[in-house]
């Protein structure tokens, strides 16, 4: 049974840092990635990474945020820097089983940016 484990929300200030960590059990996994959405719109990619470290950032992280992964670990990260009160969102994350790419969804953590 695959099961996702998100840490790292929280309530920052504009121009701060937060990291978020989902570990995922339960199976190996090709696509690790997080998604968000945000008060009244629609969920959102941010950044995915496969297995084998390639990655894609939506045009609203580039060069903010950073995704990366412990395979040993099954563990995706994303390191959000400089951060904007657009950014304030409910951030999930979003695994591919290897086996069938079937997808699963964390419960989502809520990250704040406000002054």
């Amino acid at each position: 049974q695959v099961q996702l484990v998100e840490t790292g929300g929280g309530s920052v200030r504009p121009g701060g840092s937060l990291r978020l960590s989902c570990a995922a059990s339960g199976s190996l996994f090709s696509m690790m990635g997080w998604y968000r959405q945000g008060p009244g719109k629609q969920r959102e990619l941010v950044a995915t990474i496969t297995r084998g470290g390639s990655t894609n950032y939506a045009d609203a992280a580039k060069g903010r945020f950073t995704i990366s992964r412990d395979n040993a670990k099954n563990t995706v990260y994303l390191q959000m820097n400089s951060l904007k009160s657009e950014d304030t969102a409910v951030y999930y994350c979003n695994v591919k089983r290897w086996s069938d790419d079937y997808n699963y969804w964390g419960q989502g953590t809520q990250v704040t940016v406000s002054s």
